[in-house]
This record gives structure tokens, C-alpha cells and sequence, in this order.
């Protein structure tokens, strides 16, 4: 995301950047910023829950305000703030992905006016790359607790096989009786499955 904004105003005419992403309760936060002065002009968005970025994240369509001296009306907060670091004009694009908003990327001119076509389409462009990287990185995520779950599972009923073996040869039972004794031993105790193989196992526990 640091690397996106600054790409952000070294590519296009804007002077400065920042991403807001939404958590997972929905609550915006301050992600990546050029600089402070642009910090200091996001926080104020979610601070009065007002501004462009914010419309932009809630329409899932971009918001382009070519003079922020016109949009007192409208966000009165955001401009006085955003025109006291020196800001007259700004460009929000959606990070948004198969009809779902992740956040919203704003991009800050010192001067007032429209953005190029040019500008305009790399800054989709840009937010576009952006949503894939955060997609892509969500759903590594969740792939490692996936198997990291799947192999704690895994570990589990490992131990259990093995407590049945260690049951069946120790009572004589078939393994179908000795995981019934060990699962009513765990009920009865109001103990985790888990737990009382492993103290068959590793702790001698009498079952």
C-alpha cells in the first residue's frame, strides 16, 4: 500500500495519496498516506465521517472534486481541513472486486481542476491493482488457517487412533469399544476428546 501511493503521485498529477481499508466490522482506517499532512486530511474524513474518499467507499464508484472550495456545503469539516494542508482538489477511486468495496484510494492536488483522462483511468488502474494484492494476500491468509486447522485436525485424530489402539490391547476390546469407553470417559469428566487420548497416551491415565 506504501509502495501504491507513492506510485500514485509519481505517476499521475496528484501531490499526494492515501488508502482507507475497511476492517472487518466495516470501520475505515488509515492504511498508507504519502505523507502526514495527507494523514492528517484521511483522519479528518473518518473523524467527521464525511468526504470523498468515505462517498466513494459507501457508492463503490468513483468521486472526483475538481475545487474542495465549492464542497464546503457538503463536507464542511473535510475542506477546511483538507484546504489548510493545502489541498484544493481531490480524486477517490474504489478498491472494489466482484461487487464487493475493500476500501478507497484518494488522491490530493494542490490545485483546483479535473483530473486527465490519463489520470483518471491510472488511478483505476491503480486502485485496481491494489484490490487484487489485498484479495490475494486475504485469501493466503485464509488458506494458512485453512491448513493450519485442517493439520491441527489432523494431529487430533491421529491421538485418538492412537489411544484406541493403546485401550483395545489394554482391556482386550475391539477398537470400536475401546473409542466408545474413551469417548464416554471424556463426557463423563466433561474433558475434550483430545485431552484424554493424550493422557492415555503420554500420561498414563486410566481409562
Amino acid at each position: 500500500m506504501d509502495t501504491l501511493v507513492q506510485a500514485s503521485t509519481r505517476f499521475t498529477s496528484a501531490n499526494d495519496a492515501g488508502i482507507l481499508l475497511a476492517d472487518a466490522t466495516g470501520v475505515l482506517h488509515v492504511v498508507a498516506s504519502s505523507n502526514e499532512r495527507t494523514t492528517d486530511v484521511e483522519e479528518a474524513q473518518l473523524g467527521s465521517d464525511e468526504g470523498p474518499c468515505l462517498e466513494c467507499y459507501h457508492s463503490g464508484e468513483p468521486v472526483e472534486v475538481s475545487d474542495l472550495a465549492r464542497e464546503g456545503w457538503r463536507w464542511p469539516h473535510f475542506v477546511t481541513i483538507a484546504e489548510s494542508r493545502g489541498f484544493r482538489a481531490a480524486h477517490a477511486s474504489p478498491l472494489r472486486l466482484r461487487g464487493q468495496t475493500f476500501g478507497a484510494m484518494n488522491l490530493f492536488s494542490e490545485q483546483p481542476g479535473l483530473f486527465s483522462d490519463y489520470d483518471a483511468a491510472l488511478a483505476v488502474a491503480l486502485a485496481h491493482v491494489a484490490t487484487i494484492s489485498l484479495v490475494q494476500q486475504r485469501t493466503n491468509r485464509d488458506h494458512a488457517a485453512t491448513n493450519d486447522q485442517l493439520q491441527r485436525a489432523l494431529g487430533t485424530r491421529i491421538l485418538i487412533e492412537q489411544a484406541k489402539g493403546i485401550l483395545a490391547q489394554r482391556h482386550g476390546l475391539s477398537v470400536d469399544a475401546a473409542f466408545s469407553r474413551l469417548r464416554n470417559h471424556a463426557r463423563t469428566n466433561r474433558a475434550r476428546l483430545h485431552d484424554i487420548a493424550d493422557g492415555v497416551i503420554n500420561q498414563g491415565l486410566i481409562v
